[in-house]
């Protein structure tokens, strides 16, 4: 009988849709304790006052629209599947040779009717990386998710905060939700300080009303928490783009004198937001970057020429 014993990891999937409401939730006490409550009614004090609040309710809307952009755009958008019955393009670059090995890969030659000789005049036939759950060859990069139970191109990692899988095709679109959503409960965060220190005052002279009193004590430690650890992912993952690796390579990566898919800093950034910079704070690419740079699809990456393939 075949047994499956990550099945019940798609059980995070469920989990997964309670984390979405989350989200919202959290968007919806901040906007209104930030615009509503707070800075907001600062508009029509005139002066430093109103700039001030104009500037935070201004930023604030900016960085909503980008980073509910970017989280729709990653939710929405699958990360990478490997096509029906995929086989390498047989040529020295594409073959993943010594690539890691696990319970659920094994090598299969028969994937291959390509030969070589080697040096005792014996030809031999490039091993490539096989999924025995999904049935189907592996391209470079490329991982089972035991939650999502398929194969993922250029996987990083399964996020339960957007029911689903981040890899070749929407990891733009995660890195720029972190960075928005940072650089908003970060603002939100300083914009609510001065509530904050208040807090107490207000509560003991009964300034504001309980409720009000209650939300902007959540919005506020809400914020300072997910700025926080905010701020760990986003320090992780542009170590991780500007070496071009992802979480799950950073171990391999470790046993390798030189990673060969590091091409430079420019490049490795380039092989993620593509070449249009006008482009790179937006959740999309320009056409011709996606006919010119393979690695966007997921199915095929340049490597170092410094490096055995």
């Amino acid at each position: 009988m075949d047994i499956n014993p990550f099945k019940i990891c798609s059980g995070l999937k469920v989990l997964g849709y309670f984390m979405i409401l989350l989200v919202a939730a959290i968007i919806g006490i901040s906007y209104y304790a930030v615009v509503i409550l707070t800075w907001g009614p600062q508009l029509l004090r005139g002066g430093f006052h109103s700039f001030l609040g104009f500037f935070i309710v201004i930023v604030s809307h900016i960085l909503l629209i980008l980073s509910l952009w970017s989280y729709l755009m990653v939710v929405f958008n699958d990360p990478g599947s490997v096509p029906e019955n995929w086989r390498p393009i047989l040529s020295e670059e594409n073959v993943e040779v010594g690539c890691s090995m696990t319970s659920s890969d094994y090598v299969a030659p028969e994937a291959s009717s390509s030969s070589w000789a080697t040096s005792d005049g014996l030809e031999r036939r490039p091993p490539v990386a096989y999924c025995i759950r999904c049935q189907n060859g592996k391209p470079p990069r490329c991982h089972h998710c035991s939650v999502c139970q398929r194969c993922v191109l250029k996987m990083d990692h399964h996020c339960v905060w957007i029911v689903n899988c981040v890899g070749a095709c929407n990891y733009k679109f995660f890195l720029l939700f972190l960075l928005y959503s940072f650089l908003g409960t970060t603002l939100d965060t300083l914009a609510l300080l001065p509530k904050f220190i208040k807090f107490f005052d207000d509560a003991k002279n009964h300034s504001s009303s309980p409720g009000n009193l209650a939300i902007l004590f959540l919005a506020f430690v809400l914020n300072l928490a997910f700025s926080l650890s905010l701020l760990c992912f986003v320090v992780m993952h542009t170590s991780l783009l500007l070496s071009n690796t992802t979480s799950i390579e950073v171990y391999e990566k470790k046993q390798t004198i030189r990673w060969k898919y590091d091409l430079g800093r420019k490049k490795n950034v380039e092989q993620v937001f593509g070449t249009k910079k006008a482009l790179w704070f937006f959740p999309l690419f320009s056409k011709e970057d996606l006919d010119n740079i393979p690695a966007l699809h997921g199915l095929d990456f340049p490597t170092r020429s410094d490096v055995e393939a």
